[in-house]
Formats: structure tokens, sequence, C-alpha cells
């Protein structure tokens, strides 16, 4: 098997790459994203269970203390990921153009972990994740180039359904390192925990990942003129990938309502009071989310090679509204488990085909900064979940902490889904027949 730091990058006309990647080699390229992606679910249950057990804040404010701990995620996440996207595109370094970003904003993010583990007050501790999503997003731009650089045509199915798969590993395994931590209260080594599955991940594309097509020419503008150009006004003319970056939005911002609010949803909705039975009921959620998304995730790529991107990221829609129904409705713990299956049927094959979709209709030379673009949605959904859905929670709980705060925002994800629905109406996706006739041409003899 060729190594893949040893393969040169075969590019066609289109600038697409054309050499088939093994399948270890895809998995290794994907693997970075389970580290990425446990980091803030993981900090979010954590969180949240330090705000419901260890009387950080008023009792009835917890949702809107986690929304002041994390509200400039979103903020910073457009800015950062598209503008250092954009610079990795042209940067040249002995590393390639993505390691260097990718290696020490992982290492920073470590740093930061740490400062959220030993922080004791709410403006300590926003002030770290504050921190932590500046270096998490100067790390995960220019990683998502990687597809785009590296993946020929026909195997894009197969490797954003990987991708997908790893991104909800990520969150699962990141719920499950909360849960562990709410069950225990050992916030602290749950929080350093995370860093190092991040760091462990990062390894797999510092030492074992090539870097792809050559730098792009800067033509001798400045670099702040480059970190300018990820928001350049051509951005405009890609309508199909704006409309399909507000429909992820709206989509993961109703899976991420019960990842950032499981904890109260399960005291306060379902009267699991004591600590470490919300933590068992917690892990058995992420497990059932886990195993829906393992049996999902590869089918629904495939489908989508057959009947289009659209018509599976719509049936998505579909069950996760159905999903979060349930899960507003359910009087007790198996109904919760039901819609937690659905749930991770959903996410499983959205996040696949949905990143299919996008790695189909953006410009390949540019793949930094579009796909940074596109991971605004993706990072921006946990904080707009907590700012909309946890505001929610604490006005219809109120000061009693009542049941029906939680299940408020349930529902409001319902909506969610059905807003993402509709924004992926005017994406225009490529034709699955030229797709197929340029992978035949991509083919080697």
């Amino acid at each position: 098997m060729t190594p893949l730091s040893s393969m040169g990058p075969t590019v066609d006309l289109d600038e697409r790459p054309t050499a088939s990647l093994p399948l270890a080699q895809l998995v290794r390229l994907s693997l970075y994203w389970l580290g990425l992606s446990s980091i803030f679910s993981g900090i979010t249950a954590i969180l949240g269970g330090r705000l419901e057990f260890e009387g950080l804040v008023q009792p009835g404010s917890e949702g809107s203390a986690l929304l002041q701990m994390t509200a400039f995620g979103a903020v910073i996440a457009a800015v950062v990921q598209p503008t250092v996207g954009s610079l990795s595109d042209y940067t040249t370094s002995r590393w390639g153009r993505r390691k260097p970003y990718i290696v020490i904003g992982s290492v920073l993010d470590v740093v930061f972990l740490v400062g959220i583990a030993s922080s004791s007050t709410v403006l300590m501790i926003a002030a770290f994740v504050t921190l932590l999503q500046v270096s998490a997003n100067v790390a995960q731009g220019p990683f998502q180039g990687y597809v785009p650089d590296l993946v020929p045509a026909r195997q894009v199915g197969l490797a954003s359904a990987l991708v997908g798969l790893f991104q909800l590993l990520g969150n699962v395994m990141g719920l499950a390192v909360g849960a562990v931590a709410v069950a225990t209260g050992q916030y602290a080594v749950a929080t350093v925990a995370l860093g190092g599955i991040e760091v462990l991940t990062m390894l797999s594309v510092a030492v074992g990942v090539r870097e792809g097509r050559a730098a792009k020419a800067r033509a001798g503008r400045s670099w702040l003129a480059i970190a300018r150009e990820g928001w350049a006004a051509d951005l405009l003319r890609e309508r199909s990938f704006l409309w399909l970056v507000g429909s992820r939005l709206f989509v993961l911002v109703g899976s991420s309502m019960l990842v950032n609010l499981a904890v109260f949803y399960l005291v306060r909705s379902l009267g699991l009071a004591e600590k470490s039975e919300a933590g068992q009921v917690y892990l058995a959620v992420a497990g059932v989310v886990a195993l829906m998304v393992l049996l999902t995730v590869l089918p629904a790529a495939r489908s989508s090679d057959r009947l289009g991107r659209k018509p599976v990221i719509y049936a998505s829609c579909g069950v996760g509204a159905l999903a979060m129904s349930i899960i507003a409705l359910a009087p007790s713990v198996p109904g919760v488990l039901v819609g937690a299956g659905l749930l991770g049927v959903s996410t499983g094959s959205f996040l696949a085909v949905d990143w299919a979709l996008m790695t189909d209709i953006i410009p390949k030379a540019s793949s930094g900064r579009f796909m940074g673009i596109s991971n605004v949605a993706t990072a921006s959904a946990g904080v707009l979940a907590t700012a909309f859905g946890g505001r929610l929670m604490d006005v219809v709980g109120g000061v009693e902490r009542l049941g029906s705060g939680p299940r408020a925002a349930m529902w409001l994800a319902v909506g969610c889904y059905a807003v993402g629905a509709i924004l992926l109406r005017p994406v225009r996706e490529p034709p699955r027949r030229a797709s197929a006739a340029d992978d035949r041409v991509a083919s080697p003899a």
C-alpha cells in the first residue's frame, strides 16, 4: 500500500484530484474530526453539569449563563474560519499549507482547556472558552480543505460519509466524557481529557496526510489582502453555496438542542435529580445515537450517490423533526431513547450527505476559504442552540425550573428542521449522471 505522504497530487483540468485513495487513508484523513467534534460537545455537557450541580449561578438562570460562557463562539467562527482558511490556501511552508495551522491550533486548544478546568467563575470560564473557540477555528478552517484537496469525485460520497461518521462519533465521545463527568463530579479531569483526545487524532493528520495541490500564488498581494479575500464580494455569486450554508445552520441548531440542554432536560423534564442517574441516562442516550449513526452514515452516502444529495437531506430533516417531537413529548426514559435513536439516523445521514453536497458545489481551488465559511454553520450551531433554546428554557421554566422549559426548547428544534428543509430548496445540485461520467473519465485505465 502506498503511503499517503508519498503520493503526488494528480489533478484534472477542473482541478479535481483524480488519484484514488485507499480506504485506510480516507479514514486517517477523517480521524481528526473525532477530536475536533468531541471538544465542544464535551465542554457543553461539562459546563451544563457544573451549572446545574455546582451552584455557579442563581437558580433559573442556568441557560442564560451557559450562553454567556459560549456567546462569542458564533462570531469567532464566522471571522476566524474563513479568514484562516483563505490564508492557508496561499500558505507555503515545509509542513505544507494546512498543517501549521492544524498543529498550532490543537496545541493551543489543550492550553485553553486546562484554563477552563482550573477556573471557578462564569467570567473566567467564558474567557477561556472564547480563547478555545479562536484556537479550534484556526485548526478547523484549514483542515476542512483536505477533502476537496485530495479526494477524487468518485470517492466524495465515501469520504463525506467518513467525515460525517467521525464528526458524530466525536460528538458522542464528547457527550460520553461529559456524562461521566456529570456522574462522578470529575469535571476538571474530563475537560483536560478532551484535549488529549484532540491531540492524538491531530497526529493522524500531522504525520500521515500529504498536502494536495500547491498553494495559490499571492501575486504580490499582502497577507492582509489575502485575509480579507475570505469575505470578498465574489462570494455572493455562489448562490447555491449560500443557501446550503443557511440550511446547514438551521438543521444543526435543531440537532444541537438536545445535546446542549440534555442535562437540564434529564433533571427537570424527566425528574432525574441524582447526578449518577442523570449521568447514566446521558450515557445511554449517547450510546443509542452512536449506534444509529454507525448503522446509517454509509447507507445514506450510498443512497445519495444514486438518488441525489438533496432527497436524502430532506428525509433526514423529516426524521430529525420526528425525533425531537418524540423527545419533547416523552414522559420517561424509554421514549427519550426512541427519539435519540431517530436523532442518530437523522444526524448521521445529514452530516455525511450535506458534506458531500458542499464538496460538490464549492470552487475547488479555494477549498480552504469556502469550507471555512461553510463550517461557520457547524461551529455556530451549538452556540445558537444555547442562545435560543437556553433562553426559551429559562423564560418558560422560570425560577421554579419547571420541566416545561427544556421541552419548549425541544419544540423549537422541530421548527429549525423545517426551516432547514425550506432553505435547501434553492440549492442547485450537480446532476448525478454528469458526476458518473466524470468518474469514468477520471478512472485509471
